[in-house]
Parts: structure tokens; sequence; C-alpha cells
């Protein structure tokens, strides 16, 4: 189902995703770093059920699909170096800006950073193309003080 989704992506020059295609990759990309300590904790699926309402204004149902099928294409996706790779040259910086942001919110969500979390968080940022000053200012705007 998601091979030629995945086979576009990886090209060595992606094309810009239609928004619905971004939507699902950005999500997939949360599921991974969720799923990154090798915990996938409930406070961790809700937090990316709800960043998918709130970010794209879906319906409950409209969320939980897009998550089902975020959760089935990072499972298939390519190591992270290519897949976030692929995110960085589809999708628009603004958009990955706020993609780090999220990250943060999932990475938070259990209420603590592990070593393999913070180890994606700077790969994935980097990848991205996100400065470290600017993952941590994401950081700081997400995280309840």
């Amino acid at each position: 189902m998601f091979g030629d989704f995945l086979a576009r992506l990886i090209q060595p020059e992606p094309p810009r995703l239609p928004q619905a295609e971004a939507r699902l990759a950005l999500i997939a990309l949360l599921v991974r770093v969720a799923r990154s300590d090798n915990h996938y904790a409930g406070a961790e699926r809700d937090r990316i059920f709800r960043i998918a309402q709130s970010r794209y204004a879906l319906d409950a149902s409209a969320a939980a699909a897009l998550l089902e099928e975020a959760e089935t294409l990072e499972g298939q996706a390519p190591d992270t170096v290519r897949f976030t790779r692929a995110i960085k040259d589809a999708v628009p910086l603004e958009e990955r800006i706020g993609v780090i942001e999220a990250m943060w919110e999932i990475v938070m969500a259990d209420g603590k950073r592990d070593e393999e979390e913070n180890a994606l968080m700077r790969l994935v940022a980097s990848l991205l193309g996100i400065t470290d000053q600017d993952s941590n200012a994401a950081r700081l705007r997400v995280t309840p003080r």
C-alpha cells in the first residue's frame, strides 16, 4: 500500500508532497520518535492523535485513521536518515519547524527524556535543516514550566 509513496519519497530529488502525503509522512515521523525508546506509550500515542487533530483540523475519526496509516508507514519506512532527508526535501521549512515542536511534545509526553529520544531529536533536527538552537527554542515553547 505504501510502496509507491515510499518510492517517491526516497527518490534522489523527491517532488514536493501533496498536503495529504506530507501530513502522513510527518505524523509517521512523530510515531518514529515515540517508538525510539522501544516503548510506545499510550500517552505518546494520545499526544500524536491530538497533534494530528489540532494541526490539521481533523475530527476524531480522521485523526485516528491518519494515525493508523502513519503507524503502518513508520514500520515500513526506510532508515531514519533517508526517511527524514526525504521529508526535508519534500516539506517546506515552516512545516518542518512545527514538526520539531510536535516531536518535542511527543518526547515529553511520558514525562521523561531518554537518551535514545535525545539522540534521535538531534539527528532528525539536523537532517530536517533545523539548527540546535531552533530545536531547543521549539522544545522550550512546548515544554510546560
